[in-house]
């Protein structure tokens, strides 16, 4: 007989007495905690994922010498070019079931238009309505306040909207919380109607979506008349990182105080699900970070600030290895030292507490002084730059270049173009993104407006056609969708140097 699967600990499903544990349990306890499970997870997936069998015998992995943590680090990682897309959907479930079992399934974008999809249980669905509970009520105390919570992230086959509904409606249930869901999803005229006849009758509302797209919601409804400041507006954000200035104008925007515990940004991918997010500690670790560099300098790799995250070890076990993130959990296709082709890193809170005190600044007190003393978990961090593949954001939905590229080898434009371009996604005065698409002339063909015109169309063609999150995005607003573009003599240094590789995409 089968054993059956804990995807979320025993210990866990109480949620009041988890916070407290997070609380006051050290971190050693919760790093322990983790290991031993993923440890678990290792040996499981090796004798009941197929796919995953096959793969450690292709590599010549015995699972049963793997004793440690240590043991555990050496063994191969596995990605969608070596894993995902060798192995048939079934071999890379439990125990090889697909059909057999009920599910729901999210989609995400791929390289060439060719997408992968992922499905889960109730089982993810209930480990996400955990966290979210244990963050709604230490960011926004919705054991205390009647909360309406708007969810504006893509309804459909994304994994953000549908999500996120079914956490809510798990969590709302399971705590019995005042806690009402709408899902308009990105139709910004449902949004603006939902606010100005319900939002008044909460304590709070809650708005849940793209960073960009929150922030045009905002904008946007400010000029029809929508009071933001009346609602008592929270906002939560997910699928894309922004800097702290952009979390000072939204705030400016909604009418929120409360710098730590105003918002909070989550860390979590289409083959994962949620898993990670911001805490009030930090968000105030990353405004630190933004304004003393010798801080910044000792904390991460890069000049930007990254979003900083805090996670539980035991849920989704973290690791850095060259700059790069793995990541291990129960996910509806359980993965174990996942490439997540992210770059970032993992740091302890103690030895993030150890680089404050060096640098004269005592986190506890510092804490206290702010106000979030009582909001502080003892876990440790994940930081994300950017992944690593040749991708960028735009309001939520990953773009390749391979869509650009198919757009300029269009046989129409060879006459004109060298096929070589840059892009790279950009913020105006009013911090509302854009995605730029830098386009190297032949040597002798002049700049023109109607070319320029006429590669943006056919760009925005081939976009909609091969990326679904994109063309619902467009639909929805396609002046913020449309890229500019910018058309450079041949070879200009700026983007199209001779005698070096092209940089399709820049960061």
């Amino acid at each position: 007989m089968k054993h059956p699967l804990q995807i979320i600990p025993e210990d866990f499903k109480n949620p009041i007495k988890l916070d407290r544990l997070l609380k006051t349990k050290p971190e050693s306890y919760w790093s322990s905690r983790g290991e031993r499970r993923v440890l678990d997870l290792f040996h499981l997936m090796a004798k009941r994922v197929p796919a995953y069998k096959d793969f450690l015998k292709k590599n010549k992995i015995n699972h049963l010498l793997v004793k440690n943590i240590s043991d555990f680090k050496k063994v191969p990682p596995v990605d969608k070019n070596n894993y995902l897309r060798v192995y048939p959907l079934e071999a890379l479930c439990w125990d090889g079931e697909f059909d057999s079992k009920r599910w729901t399934v999210a989609v995400n974008s791929g390289s060439t238009g060719e997408p992968f999809y992922f499905p889960r249980e109730i089982g993810q669905d209930r480990q996400y309505g955990l966290c979210a509970e244990l963050y709604l009520r230490n960011n926004f105390e919705i054991h205390k306040k009647s909360t309406l919570y708007i969810d504006t992230w893509a309804m459909g086959a994304w994994i953000g909207g549908l999500f996120t509904y079914e956490a809510l409606r798990l969590l709302a249930e399971r705590g019995k919380y005042k806690l009402s869901i709408i899902a308009p999803g990105i139709v910004k005229d449902e949004i603006f109607k939902a606010v100005k006849s319900l939002g008044h009758k909460f304590d709070q509302v809650i708005i849940g979506g793209y960073p960009p797209f929150v922030k045009d919601i905002l904008d946007e409804g400010e000029t029809l008349g929508i009071n933001w400041k009346k609602n008592n507006i929270k906002l939560i954000f997910s699928a894309e990182s922004f800097s702290e200035e952009f979390r000072d104008y939204v705030y400016e925007r909604a009418g929120i105080r409360d710098t730590y515990k105003g918002s909070l940004n989550h860390y979590g991918t289409a083959d994962m699900g949620t898993m990670a997010h911001e805490t009030p500690l930090s968000v105030y670790i990353r405004r630190v970070a933004r304004d003393n560099l010798k801080i910044h300098n000792r904390l991460f790799v890069e000049r930007k600030v990254p979003t900083l995250t805090q996670y539980i070890p035991e849920l989704f076990y973290f690791e850095e290895v060259n700059a790069v993130l793995y990541c291990s959990g129960y996910s509806g296709l359980p993965f174990v030292r996942y490439d997540l082709k992210d770059w970032g890193g993992v740091i302890s809170l103690a030895s993030l507490a150890k680089i404050f005190k060096e640098e004269n600044i005592d986190l506890s007190r510092e804490t206290r002084k702010v106000g979030i003393n009582n909001t502080v978990w003892n876990l440790p961090f994940v930081y994300v730059y950017e992944r690593v593949d040749f991708s960028v954001k735009l309001y939520g939905a990953v773009i390749f270049p391979d869509s650009v590229r198919h757009a300029l080898q269009t046989k129409r434009f060879s006459a004109g173009v060298t096929g070589k371009f840059t892009m790279y996604v950009d913020f105006d005065d009013k911090q509302d993104q854009f995605l730029v698409v830098n386009v190297e002339l032949k040597k002798g063909v002049a700049k023109t407006i109607e070319f320029e015109r006429m590669l943006q169309t056919e760009i925005v063609e081939r976009l909609k056609t091969e990326n679904s999150e994109y063309f619902s995005n467009y639909r929805s607003q396609p002046e913020r969708q449309t890229p500019r573009v910018v058309l450079w003599d041949y070879e200009s240094p700026e983007f199209f140097r001779p005698g070096i590789k092209q940089k399709w995409v820049k960061k």
